[in-house]
């Protein structure tokens, strides 16, 4: 898979996640054993948008590879305004091993990809953000010791995290249950795609807006910020509309009575989920957080190794 690209999850088998799943553990369990492989290796990470996990995870995790990152941040880039999408992938093409981009646009990333004969990573865009998918399935593979026929809740928007959930619940497996406000769900298309795709590993996809019925008998609950970034002139309007998707205690008690609570981060609390459900014993957010580091690891030794 050297010089391939991750720009979308469902852009992948289910062997080759597999596979990086594995890779994701084994780089956690002995991070010593591969601490020199990317050695001298350079990675363009290209920002647009503001970042914490995703930054702080692909620059530290480069250096514990024995590689090296470069931040280029929307004043020295200002993607297909300053200068063409095209034009960049070339030029960086020639100065380092890979791209990493976090941006809004998800045509930039995959003209980016198309154009560069390096391997480009998706660190988020408005529609996906498979790093995250990554360490959200690492994440419930080492609590829940499998993937398949686990039943995740996602309660909220149906947002890039959401896309994102679905395709690796079609790719591994697991069953997915998505609640959200009429005219919020997720994008019509990436629900297309799994039903076509879902047959292939089991996985049992539901699209809904009782977020009752999507938490019913859930081994996950899975929320996200009501309003991405990008949308903060609806902020006011989507405060009212999703007030009834909050996740707290009374929404969760219909879930199994071991389930687990999830977050990509950050989390608005008291918004999208109360403080007595994200700092609860149920809450693994954190452990979600720092498999960012692990996950995007394998990600670059799959790709630029």
């Amino acid at each position: 898979m050297k010089n391939k690209d991750f720009v979308s999850v469902g852009s992948w088998s289910t062997d080759e996640l597999e596979e990086v799943l594995k890779l994701a553990i084994a780089v956690k369990t002995d991070p010593q054993k591969y601490s020199r492989k990317l050695d001298g290796k350079a990675l363009a990470m290209i920002f647009e948008k503001p970042s914490l996990r995703t930054r702080v995870s692909f620059d530290v995790g480069m250096h514990q590879l024995g590689g090296f990152s470069i931040i280029l941040t929307q004043a020295e880039i200002n993607l297909g305004k300053r200068e063409a999408v095209s034009d960049v992938a070339k030029n960086l093409e020639r100065m380092v091993q890979g791209i990493m981009i976090r941006t809004f646009s998800h045509k930039n990333v995959e003209e980016m990809a198309e154009e560069a004969c390096i391997p480009v990573i998706n660190g988020l865009t408005d529609f996906s953000h498979p790093c995250q998918a990554i360490a959200d399935y690492m994440t419930i593979f080492e609590v829940k010791g499998k993937l398949r026929g686990v039943k995740i809740a996602y309660i909220g928007d149906g947002n890039n995290v959401t896309h994102s959930l679905i395709y690796g619940a079609a790719r591994f497996g697991a069953d997915i249950s998505v609640a959200s406000p009429e005219g919020y769900g997720p994008d019509p298309k990436v629900v297309k795609w799994a039903q076509e795709n879902a047959h292939e590993t089991g996985c049992k996809l539901a699209i809904m807006q009782d977020p009752v019925a999507a938490v019913e008998g859930a081994d996950v609950i899975y929320t996200d910020v009501w309003t991405s970034m990008g949308l903060e002139s609806e902020a006011a309007v989507r405060q009212k509309i999703f007030r009834p998707y909050q996740v707290n205690d009374a929404l969760a008690s219909h879930a199994k009575a071991d389930f687990v609570f999830m977050h990509c981060l950050p989390a608005h609390r008291g918004e999208e989920v109360s403080d007595s459900v994200i700092d609860s014993g149920h809450s693994i957010v954190f452990q979600q957080a720092e498999n960012r580091l692990h996950g995007q690891k394998a990600i670059l030794l799959t790709l630029m190794q």
